[in-house]
């Protein structure tokens, strides 16, 4: 059977669920659509909307940890204005030294497009990109 024709939804493990909401609901902005049990702990998990559906889903585990890989991207119309309200409310974009940025944070994309990088408090990185 064909995984295609299914929606698919990130997750992304975090050691404290409550600095997770604090940055996914407070500093991106996310709305959650629900809540629940993360194994043991009763209120450990969030389901985020974005793009008009559930796409990502936060979870407390004692395997959350780093990883330079991205886990997800959301993609905009205007990377400068998203970058500009993100930074204002605290967060922050990685920049890696092989990449020139801009004084923003913003990077030319492979391609064509820009990208910008940034991490949730447990250095999980997630990216935006944008076609122009």
């Amino acid at each position: 059977m064909p995984l295609s024709a299914y929606h698919l939804r990130a997750s992304v493990a975090v050691s404290d669920i409550q600095k997770a909401v604090a940055f996914y609901e407070g500093a991106l902005g996310l709305r959650a659509l629900r809540s629940g049990p993360s194994a043991t702990i009763a209120d450990g998990s969030r389901v985020y909307g974005s793009g008009g559906g559930p796409a990502l889903n936060v979870y407390q585990s004692v395997t959350a940890g780093k990883t330079p890989a991205t886990l997800a991207t959301w993609y905009v119309d205007d990377i400068d204005q998203i970058v500009e309200e993100l930074s204002s409310s605290g967060v922050e974009f990685v920049r890696y030294e092989q990449l020139e940025h801009d004084a923003k944070g913003i990077t030319a994309r492979a391609g064509g497009g820009r990208i910008a990088w940034f991490q949730d408090p447990d250095g999980n990185t997630f990216a935006l990109e944008a076609d122009v």
